[in-house]
Formats: C-alpha cells, structure tokens, sequence
C-alpha cells in the first residue's frame, strides 16, 4: 500500500501576517474541519477570538505548527490528541536546544574574560 506525498510549504516573507481558514486550508492542502479539529485539540491557535471559525485568523507560526501537525500524521498516523502532545514536547525539545546553545555561548564568553 503506496500513500500519496504531499509536500507542505510556507512561503511567507511578512511575519506579523494573517491568514484566514480559507488561506490555512489551501496552503495545508486540507478541508476546514481537520483545523478546527486541531484548533479544538489545541494543535493550533487562532490568533484571536473569534465568534465564528470562518472569521480565525492565524499567523505564520501556526502555519508553520500546522505544517509540522500534518507531517506528523501523515508519517505516523498520529490522532489529535497524539498530535497535539507531540507537538508539544518537539517545542519543548527546541526551546531546551535555544537555551543550552545560549548558555554554551555564555560560557565561551566567560571563558574567553579569564
């Protein structure tokens, strides 16, 4: 059983942008109920309230989440709420990687003063 590829870009030169369901879905390659049951998982966030789904608007970074949420299911048919863990701890990873990466240069600094 051969699965299908999909190749999930953002190209996004304005990071303080807004995209709205319509945009996520077209540049996801995926229909409006699989985000708003990612929204409802908390996989992604509108960037505000909103009283209507048609009316979120999300940013580049939960574009960019979304791609990494499709990847994840796609290779290894994650469900939601797997999805949304994992997503978690992969921020959770890369914030750790930032903080000993600035704290190896801290000590280079301090290093380099003696």
């Amino acid at each position: 059983m051969t699965r299908e590829q999909t190749t999930f870009t953002v190209d996004i030169h304005d990071t303080q942008g807004r995209f709205t369901l319509r945009e996520v879905c077209e540049r996801g390659g995926c229909h409006a109920e699989f985000i708003i049951n990612l929204v409802s998982h908390g996989v992604i966030t509108p960037v505000e309230e909103a009283s209507r789904e048609a009316d979120w608007q999300f940013d580049a970074a939960a574009l960019a989440r979304l791609g990494k949420a499709l990847r994840l299911q796609r290779d290894l048919e994650i469900n939601l709420p797997g999805l949304a863990m994992s997503l978690d701890l992969l921020d959770e990873v890369e914030s750790m990687r930032r903080e000993v990466d600035r704290l190896r240069h801290r000590l280079r600094q301090l290093s380099a003063d003696w």
